[in-house]
């Protein structure tokens, strides 16, 4: 059994584990209960009703660290035969791809293995900046089960910043595949979402 911290026990003494919350109230709960000394990532976890779900979602208002996008050339391929990888998104144009199918086994269970469906496979090189300029977002379900776990911001965002990104999720992904959600800070206790609220919320547009 995992033994918890006295700060971690003071937040979760905060949160009711057999109540429902609706998002305004679970998203400043999340803060309420933040004992972090950095400023700790916002986590939304959802089950859904099937798995192999994968959308781009574009983030009103992105939080955190910037991702490092990069296209795909010979210098990638240098660098991916030596291991390395320092990009956290990688697009290709189809010339490039047969070059990658080699490095699929390194790349894919990163998630980083350029793919049509979640368009990361580009046209052209001028296709890149607008890739590399959005604010978008790849989620999808863990490999074989239908969960899906996710950053939508930072503790320091505003209360509806962080709501309108947990909406544009639940838009995106369809509010009637979404089961049930639990929203955390970084080593914070799990909050549950009332799901027919969040769909409410999802309508509203969190206004």
């Amino acid at each position: 059994m995992k033994i918890r911290g006295k700060k971690y026990k003071v937040s979760r003494a905060k949160v009711d584990a057999n109540k429902l919350y609706k998002l305004s109230d679970a998203v400043n709960l999340v803060k309420e209960t933040s004992y972090t000394s950095f400023d700790g990532s916002v986590e939304l976890h959802l089950t859904v009703k099937k798995e192999g779900l994968s959308v781009n979602v574009e983030l009103p208002f992105p939080g955190g660290k910037k991702k490092v996008v990069e296209v795909a050339s010979d210098k990638t391929i240098d660098k991916l035969k030596l291991g390395k990888i320092d990009f956290d998104v990688l697009l290709a144009t189809p010339d490039m791809m047969p070059k990658l199918i080699p490095f699929a086994k390194l790349l894919g269970p990163k998630g980083l293995m350029p793919n049509p469906k979640t368009g990361t496979v580009i046209k052209d090189k001028s296709e890149a900046a607008d890739k590399k300029s959005a604010k978008s977002v790849l989620i999808r379900t863990e490999k074989g089960f239908p969960i899906i776990h996710t950053t939508v911001g930072k503790v320091s965002q505003k209360d509806v910043e962080l709501s309108k990104n947990i909406v544009a999720i639940i838009d995106a992904l369809g509010k009637n595949m979404i089961i049930k959600g639990v929203i955390s800070g970084t080593m914070g206790p799990s909050i549950k979402l009332e799901v027919s609220q969040l769909n409410a919320d999802s309508q509203a547009k969190a206004q």
